[in-house]
């Protein structure tokens, strides 16, 4: 797939919301879970939050180092 498939996608999170990110590629609501993994038997989504209002650019490629966000692996 090209890097455009896996751009960051930019997001506003909420400080304190609770947010489960896609760790395994199967969802059709990229960042987040929609509980794809279920039926692909793959890895589970990862639970976050943060620390207060902000926008974020979350990763789609799910080779980043700093998970939730992107770090520039989808570049590489």
């Amino acid at each position: 797939m090209s890097e455009e498939n896996y751009a960051p996608i930019a997001t506003d999170l909420e400080k304190d919301k609770n947010y489960n990110w896609c760790t395994c590629k199967h969802s059709s609501n990229q960042p987040f879970c929609d509980g794809s993994h279920k039926a692909h038997n793959a890895t589970p989504p990862m639970r976050f939050s943060s620390d207060e209002d902000k926008k974020a650019y979350l990763c789609t490629c799910k080779l980043t180092k700093n998970r939730p966000y992107c770090d520039g692996s989808h570049k590489n």
